[in-house]
C-alpha cells in the first residue's frame, strides 16, 4: 500500500501547487499543509519520484508539459531511430502485443474469459484485467474496488465472462509498474484504435508527442480529432502511454483517469529519466 499512499500525497501536493500562489510555496510550507514533517516529506517524495522534493516541484508546475513539448518532443521518425519500433523495449521492460482481429472485436468479447483484480501502483489503486493472451485492461481509481471503474471497463467488452482472479493479471501488471521483465498485451479495439495505440508505444518514457504527430503517423494530420478519440479509449492506461500525448500548444489535453494523474505520470517518468542521465 506504500505506493498508493505516496501517490495520494502527490495528488494533494498538485492541488496545493495549482492553487493561487502555490508555485511559490516553500517545501516546509507544503509539508506542513500536508500534515507532515519536512524530513518525512523529503523521504516520501524522494522514494516516489527518485529526485528531491524541490526538483520534483518543478515537474508539477503547469509549465512542465510545455517544456517537455519543446525539449523532448518525439517525432515517430526519431522514435524509430531509437530502436523503439515493433517490439518495444522501455527501460528493462519488454512489451509484446497481439491485436484482436476485427471479427473478434465485433463479437464484443463473446467467448473470452477476462480475469481481473485490484493492485497497488505508483499512481493509486489500479484495476488490472487479462485474457489468456495478455493484459487487456489497466484502469486507475481513487479507491480500490470502485464499482464505477469496473463498470466502465466491462462495458468495453460486454459479452465477455469476468472472473475476479488477481493472479491472472498480476505478472503483467507488476512488470508494467516495476519496468522489469516482460508484459504481453492483448489489444482489444477497432483496427483504427489499435493502429493509434501501437503508435503510442513508440514514444519513449520521459518524452511526449502531440495529437497531430500521431495523426500524421497513422493516417492524416487532419485526423487529430479522431486520434484524440482513440487515445481516450485506450484501455491500458500507463502501459500504452496516452499520458504522453499533449496538445500542440503544450496544454495537457484530456485524460480518462484525471489530469492530476496525467501530470503525476509525466513528472514521475521525467524524474526517473533525469536521475538515470545524471547517474
Amino acid at each position: 500500500m506504500e505506493q498508493s499512499y505516496h501517490y495520494k500525497l502527490i495528488a494533494r501536493a498538485i492541488a496545493l501547487i495549482d492553487a493561487p500562489g502555490g508555485t511559490g510555496r516553500s517545501l516546509d510550507d507544503l509539508a506542513a499543509e500536508l500534515g507532515m514533517s519536512a524530513a518525512h516529506f523529503q523521504r516520501v517524495f524522494s522514494a516516489w519520484a527518485g529526485v528531491s522534493p524541490k526538483r520534483y516541484q518543478q515537474y508539477l508546475t503547469l509549465g512542465h508539459a510545455r517544456h517537455l513539448l519543446g525539449a523532448r518532443f518525439s517525432t515517430f521518425e526519431s522514435a524509430m531511430q531509437l530502436g523503439l519500433s515493433g517490439q518495444a523495449r522501455l527501460h528493462d521492460l519488454f512489451l509484446r502485443w497481439e491485436a484482436m482481429t476485427p471479427g473478434d472485436y465485433a463479437k464484443r468479447g463473446a467467448g473470452l474469459d477476462i480475469r481481473y483484480g485490484w493492485f497497488d501502483s505508483p499512481f493509486g489503486p489500479a484495476l488490472g484485467m487479462a485474457t489468456d493472451r495478455g493484459l487487456c485492461g489497466l484502469a486507475f481509481a481513487e479507491a480500490k474496488n470502485d464499482p464505477t471503474i469496473l463498470a466502465d471497463m466491462t462495458r468495453r467488452w460486454p459479452k465477455a465472462s469476468y472472473i475476479c482472479d488477481p493472479g491472472g493479471a498480476a505478472p503483467h501488471v507488476e512488470a508494467a509498474f516495476t519496468r522489469k521483465g516482460a508484459a504481453q498485451l492483448h489489444m482489444m479495439g477497432t483496427p483504427f484504435q489499435i493502429k493509434v495505440w501501437e503508435a503510442l508505444l513508440q514514444v519513449p518514457s520521459g518524452h511526449v508527442t502531440s495529437y497531430g504527430e500521431v495523426a500524421k503517423t497513422v493516417c492524416s494530420d487532419r485526423a487529430a480529432r479522431a486520434v484524440g478519440t482513440a487515445v481516450g479509449r485506450n484501455p491500458l492506461g500507463f502501459v500504452i502511454p496516452c499520458h504522453r500525448v499533449l496538445q500542440g500548444s503544450g496544454a495537457l489535453g484530456g485524460y480518462h483517469w484525471g489530469l492530476a494523474r496525467k501530470r503525476a505520470m509525466l513528472g514521475w517518468e521525467t524524474a526517473r529519466r533525469d536521475a538515470v542521465a545524471q547517474a
